[in-house]
This record gives C-alpha cells, sequence and structure tokens, in this order.
C-alpha cells in the first residue's frame, strides 16, 4: 500500500502540465493544499429550510402565551400565518380528513411542499381567492382530474354547480383556526359548552345537575337562527375586540362576503327503480362512509345539537365565530347574575358574599332544603350552541323582567327579534326539556342528625328538594319513529330494519350491540337510565327479529325468539326454521360467532353515574395549561422557598446542593439531620462541627494506618522466618 502511494505520487510530480521547473513546485503545492468550499446561502423558497421547529410545540406556546395574558390584545398574528410548520399541520390534517389515513412529514413528496409554500405566499401576498373551481395552487391527493383538458360543458357545471369546499380553502380554514382557537378559548366564558374542546352535551348536563338545584323558574331561549348566518359586520365587530391583525381580519371577511355557488333545488323527477342495481366500488385512498350504527345514533342527537353553523367559505371556523359572537350575551348575563344575587341570613344555601358555597352536602349537591320564609335570589345560566337556559329562584315578576332585557339586548345587538313566546318562562313543577332530559323537582324528607349542646345527638326529619335529571322517553320514541324503527303513535310497534336485510345475522348484530353501547353511554347521568335503555334494546331487538323473520320466512318474531333465544345469539336457517345446536355449528366450522344482542334485561344495565362535578370545574388540557404557566411564574418558586422556609424544612434541591458542597470543601459524607438542624452550612456550629468531625477522621485515618503497618511487620518478619527455616 505505501509502495502504491510513493508511485502515485511520483507521477504527479513527474507530470509536465503540473511541475513546471520555474515554478518552483507551488503548482503542486496548490494543487495538493486544501481548498476550502464556500457554503451557500439557504434558500427562502426551500421548504426544508422553513421547517425548523416542531408545528406542536409552536400550537402549544401559543395556547401557553394566550392562556397566561387572556385579556391581552392579539395584534401581531401575521407572523404566525407566516410559520409553515404550521401549514405542513394543516395539511396533515386536512389529508387525514380526505383520504382517511394520517400521513407524516416525512411522507410528504416535494411537489406537496412547494404547492403548500405556494398556497402560503398567495395568503400572505393577498392572491388567494376563496372558492376557486378551476385554479388551484394546491390539489388534494385524491384529485386527479386534468382541469387543462376538460371540456366547456364540464367547466360550465364545476361552474355553476355545487360542489364541496376546495383543498386549498380547508387548508387555510385548519391554519387560521389554529391561530385563533387558543385565543378565545382563554377569553371564553365558562357557561358555554358547544363547538369548544373538552366540553360537551355531558359536561352541560353535569353543571345543571350540580348548578340548577333550587330554581323554580327556568326561561328557555332559542337563538338558533343566529347559526344560520350573521351580517359580516356584527362578525368582524365582534372578532375585532381581541384581534386586531389585518391580514386574519382580512381574510375572514373575505371568507364570509365571497358569494357561495349553490345550484337551485329542483323537485328530482320519479325515476323507475331498477331491479338490479352496481355496487359502487370505493377507491384505495376513499375513506369509508360512516357505519349504519354511528348513522343511526347521529340521528338520537337532540334538537341543541343538531345544527351546526357554516358561513360562507369559512367551514370550520364557523362554529368558533359563532362563539365569538354570543360571547357578548355570556357575558351580559353573567353581570345579571351578579346584579341579581341578594342573599339572605335565614337560607342556608347560598348565602356567602360571592353566592358559590357549597349546596348542603357536597356529597349530595342536588338537594336543597326549603326551610326558611325569606329565600336567597339567585339566578344562574347555561348555553349550548344556540339553546339557553337560565334558572331563577325567586318571584316570578323577576324572571319576566329579565327576559324583557334579554329581549332588547338581543335586538340591539344582533338584529334578532324575540317575543314572550320564544322566550319561555317555566315552572319547574312541569318539567323543563334540555338536550333531550327533563329538569324536574322531587320533594324529600330526609333524616337531619346534629349534635346539640351538652353533646346530644338530636334527628328530626327535614324537607327538601332534588333535581332529577331524567331521559325523555317521549323524545327517544319520536327519534326512534324518525329512524323507521318504530310505527304507531299511543302504542309504539317495532318495524324491520331492512337497511341491514344483505348483511349477515354477525354483522347485523354487532352494528345493533354498538348503537345499544353509545346509547348507554349517551344516558349515563340519567336517573332513569336502566328504564330508557331498557326499552331502546326493546326496540331494536323487535325490530331485528322482524328483520330475521322476514328475511329466514319465518312468519313471526315469536318463531326467531324460539330458534334464536332471547338475545338473537343462535343462528337462524332459512329452510327448515330450525338450526342444530350452536356449540355443534361452532365446532364443525358451518357457523360464525355470533353475539348476542346486549341489555336484553334491565339488570343488565349499569347504574346512573352520580359521581360528584366540582364547582369550579376545567377541562383537562386548561387545567394543564394553568399549572403549567403557574410553576412556571418566578413568584410562585419564591412562594414556595418562603413556605418551606417558614416551616424549617428544606427542598430536595437544596439538600442535595448541601451534600456536595459539604463533600467538596470537607471531603466528608454528612448526615441528613445535622445539615436540616444548620440550615446548610453555614453557621458557625456547623463549622466547629465539621471541623471536629474531620479531626476525628484523620484520627481514625491515623489509628488504621498505624495498625495496618504493625499487621504488614508482622507479615513480613513471619515470611522471612519461614524462608530462612526452609
Amino acid at each position: 500500500m505505501h509502495r502504491g502511494i510513493v508511485v502515485f505520487t511520483h507521477r504527479i510530480f513527474r507530470s509536465s502540465s503540473l511541475l513546471n521547473p520555474r515554478s518552483n513546485g507551488f503548482v503542486s503545492f496548490r494543487f495538493l493544499s486544501y481548498t476550502p468550499m464556500h457554503r451557500r446561502n439557504p434558500d427562502p423558497d426551500d421548504p426544508a429550510t422553513l421547517m425548523k421547529e416542531d408545528a406542536v410545540s409552536v400550537c402549544s406556546q401559543m395556547w401557553i402565551e394566550n392562556f397566561r395574558e387572556p385579556d391581552k390584545t392579539a395584534s401581531n398574528l401575521t407572523s404566525y400565518l407566516r410559520r409553515f410548520e404550521l401549514w405542513v399541520l394543516a395539511y396533515q390534517k386536512v389529508c387525514a380528513d380526505e383520504i382517511g389515513a394520517y400521513v407524516p412529514r416525512s411522507a410528504i413528496e416535494r411537489p406537496a411542499l412547494e404547492d403548500l409554500l405556494a398556497l402560503r405566499n398567495a395568503v400572505l401576498d393577498n392572491r388567494f381567492k376563496w372558492g376557486a373551481r378551476l385554479q388551484f395552487l394546491i390539489k388534494s391527493p385524491r384529485d386527479k382530474t386534468d382541469y387543462e383538458s376538460l371540456s366547456k360543458r364540464k367547466i360550465k357545471a364545476i361552474l355553476t354547480t355545487t360542489q364541496p369546499a376546495p383543498f386549498q380553502d380547508k387548508i387555510v380554514q385548519e391554519v387560521m383556526y389554529m391561530i385563533l382557537e387558543p385565543i378565545y378559548e382563554a377569553r371564553f366564558s365558562q357557561k358555554s359548552f358547544a363547538f369548544r374542546p373538552s366540553r360537551n352535551a355531558h359536561t352541560a348536563l353535569r353543571v345543571i345537575r350540580r348548578s340548577f338545584a333550587g330554581y323554580l323558574w327556568y326561561i328557555k331561549g332559542d337563538l338558533s337562527t343566529i347559526l344560520d348566518g350573521m351580517k359580516p359586520s356584527i362578525v368582524i365587530s365582534a372578532l375585532m375586540r381581541d384581534v386586531r391583525d389585518k391580514k386574519v381580519i382580512d381574510l375572514v371577511k373575505a371568507a364570509l362576503t365571497t358569494p357561495v355557488i349553490t345550484t337551485a333545488v329542483e323537485v328530482p323527477k320519479k325515476r323507475i327503480k331498477r331491479k338490479y342495481s352496481k355496487k359502487r366500488v370505493l377507491a384505495e385512498d376513499e375513506p369509508k362512509p360512516d357505519p349504519y350504527w354511528l348513522e343511526t345514533f347521529f340521528g338520537f342527537a337532540p334538537e341543541e345539537a343538531e345544527k351546526l353553523p357554516s358561513w360562507g367559505h369559512c367551514g370550520i371556523l364557523s362554529p368558533l365565530l359563532a362563539n365569538v359572537c354570543l360571547d357578548e350575551l355570556d357575558k351580559w348575563v353573567e353581570g345579571k347574575i351578579q346584579e341579581f344575587y341578594h342573599p339572605s341570613k335565614s337560607d342556608v344555601i347560598w348565602n356567602s358574599p360571592e353566592g358559590e358555597a357549597e349546596q348542603g352536602n357536597t356529597s349530595w349537591p342536588e338537594f336543597v332544603p326549603t326551610s326558611g320564609p325569606d329565600k336567597t335570589r339567585k339566578m344562574d345560566y347555561i348555553r349550548y350552541g344556540g339553546h339557553i337556559l337560565i334558572g331563577v329562584r325567586g318571584p316570578r315578576a323577576d324572571a319576566a323582567t329579565l327576559r324583557k332585557q334579554l329581549i332588547e339586548f338581543v335586538d340591539q345587538k344582533y338584529f334578532l327579534k324575540l317575543d314572550n313566546e320564544s322566550l319561555p318562562i317555566e315552572h319547574i313543577t312541569k318539567g323543563i326539556m334540555f338536550l333531550d332530559h327533563v329538569l324536574c323537582r322531587r320533594v324529600v324528607y330526609p333524616t337531619l342528625r346534629y349534635t346539640a349542646t351538652g353533646g346530644k345527638i338530636i334527628s328530626e326529619k327535614g324537607v327538601g328538594t332534588l333535581l332529577s335529571l331524567t331521559a325523555s322517553l317521549k323524545q327517544s320514541i319520536k327519534q326512534f319513529r324518525k329512524l323507521n324503527f318504530l310505527k304507531g303513535d299511543r302504542d309504539p310497534d317495532p318495524q324491520p330494519c331492512f337497511r341491514m336485510f344483505h348483511a349477515t345475522q354477525s354483522h347485523t348484530n354487532a352494528q345493533m350491540n354498538k348503537l345499544l353501547s353509545t346509547m348507554v353511554e349517551w344516558y349515563r347521568y340519567a336517573d332513569n337510565r336502566k328504564k330508557i335503555v331498557n326499552f331502546c334494546s326493546y326496540i331494536i331487538r323487535g325490530s331485528l327479529a322482524k328483520l330475521y323473520a322476514a328475511k329466514y320466512k319465518l312468519r313471526s318474531r315469536a318463531k326467531v325468539y324460539k330458534i334464536s333465544s332471547r338475545n338473537l345469539s343462535r343462528p337462524l336457517k332459512e329452510k327448515k326454521g330450525a338450526s342444530p345446536e350452536y356449540h355443534n355449528l361452532l365446532r364443525m366450522g358451518l357457523a360464525e360467532s355470533i353475539d348476542g344482542l346486549q341489555y336484553t334485561r334491565m339488570s343488565l344495565v349499569p347504574e346512573t353515574d352520580y359521581t360528584p362535578f366540582p364547582v369550579n370545574w376545567r377541562p383537562d388540557h386548561e387545567k394543564a395549561l394553568l399549572e403549567f404557566i403557574r410553576l412556571d411564574d418566578p413568584k410562585t418558586l419564591e412562594e414556595q422557598r418562603n413556605c418551606i422556609r417558614e416551616q424549617g424544612l428544606v427542598s430536595p434541591q437544596d439538600y442535595i446542593a448541601m451534600l456536595v458542597w459539604n463533600y467538596k470543601k470537607n471531603a466528608i459524607a454528612t448526615d441528613h439531620n445535622t445539615l436540616v438542624n444548620n440550615g446548610g452550612g453555614n453557621t458557625e456550629k456547623e463549622q466547629q462541627f465539621l471541623l471536629s468531625t474531620n479531626q476525628e477522621d484523620n484520627d481514625e485515618e491515623s489509628t488504621d494506618e498505624k495498625h495496618k503497618e504493625r499487621l504488614h511487620v508482622a507479615q513480613m518478619n513471619s515470611f522471612g522466618g519461614t524462608v530462612l527455616s526452609v
């Protein structure tokens, strides 16, 4: 190897082109010397150089900043619009909705990133247009259409008929949503529960059970017409209370004012049904439609949750903007709650200055004592989407005055005309329907035990009321009838669900079990959970029995139950109307495993969940944010140190620091109690202790060394004597 290197260098120096006698070898030296390469400046248009941070960490920082200063006006949001990481994250989210699968950032192709960067630049340069039909800066991975080669007829159809929102519009909406959501989630009222993360109908029902006990008069309001659309000027003025960024405001304004092309609704002509219709085959990257059980359960959506706002080209921004507009109503009612509160000393609840005292027994918060001639005047409020519920404890005249003020506010703020009929005042004894649950009152006479003077325990009967949250059986029948599971008004009779006619018995039972499981979860906090779920199970079981009777020609439900048992878990046979033993079929491999229907008996339905709900409840993500902000504050650390110092304790960090410092200073291990008692090595007592300990250790070490030397000399002497004797 060394010889090869020598030959190679000899050839280089012998060549006439490299070695010149007049150059004294400088040419060859320059050739062999290292010439550093100049690095190019990073290309600003290269998408790879723009993804510096993780998009999730950027979003987390936005949430932390807004929850740290919730009242601060957001003025510089364009800087977040420039963050290419947010655009990539928005692309991943929209792709997951489009193709039904998550696309990792490493799997995004270079052309898609370049198109995404072009879309971002177009938004920043005011060149982006909402609702484009033919000119796209970025296309969906599923869209394989070549728009340049389309015929005039197809182009006209695209421009004049209703089309789904363009892929690029969804990406811009997603980026705007990621920027605006943390700003307003830090500002929204705790009284609103729709279209917000970690707040749902169950949260609203639990708040009603906890906080609305003791209210006599209720005002129900339906403002859902606001969700159909509002004037852009009202939306922009509500948005500009907290956001002062021109770029973001202009984008939202353009999305609201750009017209949406819709096709005129025509009455479809009666077509002759074909005997055989070819099933449409889904594409490879096309997401599957919702299964039957989920589609059926969506049909049970309560009236308050049926309507989802969709304003112009705002898309997923529409529910957020609706909450932004209705947040002014929430703040107005919260002010009225403070004005209305009037405590009474003779009342045993709600008589604290803030009006937030615990209601009687904390383990039974829906119990409200009724003793005392003078009651505390109090009101509470909750909003779910466009539906509001106000509870009033006091005379009906106060509720009527509040209703009049509410009508005037809605007329001035939202230009919505309401009347007394649209805001009825109902007494608790009549039952108030909200989210398909009925709020009613039950009078109870519990035994109250207390200790009198002298230590004597006295028991006496008390009088109070319980707030009952009951699922509406009438509403459930109405929903089943809408979904064609029932017929008849007075005596509901199950109807066969023919949509599952061509499915197997195993698949059909599995679909209905998922439906029953979701309904059990939906009625989780209803007092009559067992009864309502048992009724739903009866309707679904009867519908399936009628379906199987028609499918296998068994004529009646009784024959189906006789063959397939009560829960329809045994396989049905078409020919003789009877089937062999199910276990034999499974053993021979002639039948697939069939799960029987759940909750066929009331005893199988789980009990109602009465878990106490905290007074100042917040979702988990908000609690984590507030806890992080509190721990990140230097004042919190100083308060903890002062508290530890006052109690005479030592934090683990300070204890480890003292251990290390004492070891470095004295090269000894100090006892824990000594460190704590002496306060970390700063007192004279501790120094004397350390010096005395050091001296004792040195004396012990010298004694040990002398002992070792004597031992060593004795061993050597014995060894020498042995050698001499040998």
